[in-house]
This record gives C-alpha cells, structure tokens and sequence, in this order.
C-alpha cells in the first residue's frame, strides 16, 4: 500500500485522487488559456472593427499590435464582462437559430430541407462570428454598456438574420474548398518525403510526416482562413444595421424565446460601467 501520514492507503484510492487532482489542474488550465485567448480575440476585434467601420486605425501612431492591446487594457472592466456576455450571447443565437425555417431555401441543394440535422448543423457552423460581429457592435458604437451593446446586437442579428445567414453559409461552403486544397498542398510533400525514406522506416515515417503536415493544415486555417471569414461576416453584419433603427418587436420576441436573453436585458440597468484605465492614469 502507499503510506500518508503514517496510515497505509489503497493504491486505488491514490490513484483516484491523483485523476481528480489532475482533473482539477485541467479545468483551471483550460479556464486559464480560454480567458487568455479570449483577451487575444478582443484585441483583434478591436483593429478589425476601426478598419471595417473607417477605414484606417484610429491608433495615434501606434502599430496594430499596441493599439489592440491597449485599447483591451482601457476598456478592461468592459472587456472582463463580455467574457460574461459571450456565453449568453451564444446562448440567444443557438435558441434563435432553432426557430428559422428558410436555411434551406438559401442554397441551391435540392431536398436540404427534408435534412433537418444538415441544415442545424450548416446554421451551428454559419453563426459560428456572430458573438464577435456583436462585440464589434459594441466597439463601432463606443458603448460603455456591454450588456447593452450586446442586447442592441442580437436584435440587430434577428433583424437581419437572412441576409448575415446567407453570408455566412457561403462562408461554410468556402471554408470546406479551401480547407481541402490547404490539406492537399500540405500532405502533397508527405507522399515525396515518405518515397525517399529507407523501406524500413517507410510505414512510421509516412505517418509521421503525414501528422506533421495535417498540423500544419490546421494551423493554415486557423491563421489565415478564420480571420478572413471572420471579416466577411463582421463586414457583414455592420453593413446591414448601419443607420437601421431596433425593431421592438424582436426584443419582445427574443424575450418570449430565450432565458438568457431576459437574464441579459436584467442585467442590462444594473450595470454601472468602472473607470477606463487611461482615465484613471489621468486622475492618479
């Protein structure tokens, strides 16, 4: 047996409290990385936004990188509840998603509608930048509300669902084209490398070299293609509710369809929005 403290314990208890510990670390790890990242998406956001909205960095001289980041840390009250308002967020547009009927009209794919999993899913994939279109929102209007931005957002989102939809299915479809021909160019060189390997190794060498160029594919499009759909979408959305006013018939009919929704109007008048930091650095 293992011994704690001088009293003898059951190796399955140990190793049962060795899962749950590593268990505990992985949860807190994942939350760590997640809000790192999340912070990393707020800045991009933040320089996509002034260059969809005017066309040029509103930075003072500043390079992309720096004024991302020190617009993230201004607003970082702001930023910390839209960590809060991002999981709502995707909660209203999943229930709202749920209620549309003209999905399958948008592509040319006969009997899609009679394949109700396909066309959730094709929704799932093409409301994928919607949180991040309303995050924009918010920066394009300068609100000091985040709950308020991202209410105003989602009824802009059900206003104009149609047309961002079919934006975005385009952009599902455009996903998966270059996708593929990413993994192409990437695996091309795993048949030339394994071919000039010695026959002895040839068979874990082509699999090594075909998980290393299925790595790079990946990161391809997680650096080049997302961001770019990512831009399409939020150019997208901000085109369709410029200079449109709120429809309170969708407030009062997201109101009727999602909790989460009416958690976020509550939380909408108790907000009192904190200091920015460059504010405070006035004061000090």
């Amino acid at each position: 047996g293992w011994v704690l403290l001088g009293k003898s314990i059951h190796p399955g208890v140990g190793f049962a409290w060795f899962l749950t510990c590593c268990a505990i670390f992985g949860y807190f790890w994942r939350f760590i990385v997640r809000y790192f990242l999340y912070l990393l998406k707020c800045g991009h956001i933040v320089v996509l936004t002034d260059l969809i909205t005017k066309g040029r960095i509103d930075d003072g001289g500043k390079g992309m990188f720096a004024y991302g980041k020190d617009t993230v840390k201004d607003r970082f009250g702001e930023v910390n509840v839209l960590f809060a308002v991002d999981s709502l967020v995707k909660g209203v547009v999943r229930t709202f998603n749920r209620t549309l009927d003209f999905v399958a009209n948008l592509l040319p794919i006969p009997g899609l509608s009679s394949i109700m999993s396909f066309v959730n899913a094709l929704i799932y994939a093409a409301s994928t930048y919607i949180d991040e279109s309303i995050f924009s929102y918010g920066l394009a209007r300068q609100e000091e509300n985040p709950w308020s931005s991202a209410k105003d957002g989602l009824i802009y989102y059900a206003q104009n669902s149609r047309e961002i939809l079919k934006t975005g299915l385009w952009i599902v479809i455009l996903d998966k084209v270059l996708t593929v021909l990413v993994w192409v160019v990437m695996l091309a060189p795993t048949f030339v490398i394994a071919a000039l390997l010695p026959k002895s190794i040839v068979a874990v060498g082509f699999w090594f070299v075909f998980g290393f160029a299925a790595l790079l594919a990946s990161n391809v499009r997680s650096a080049f293609l997302k961001p770019l759909f990512l831009v399409m979408i939020m150019t997208r959305f901000h085109v369709e509710v410029q200079n449109q006013p709120i429809n309170q018939e969708w407030d009062q009919r997201l109101s009727s369809l999602s909790d989460k929704f009416r958690e976020l109007v509550g939380k909408v008048a108790g907000y009192r929005p904190m200091p920015h930091a460059s504010v405070q650095r006035q004061h000090a």
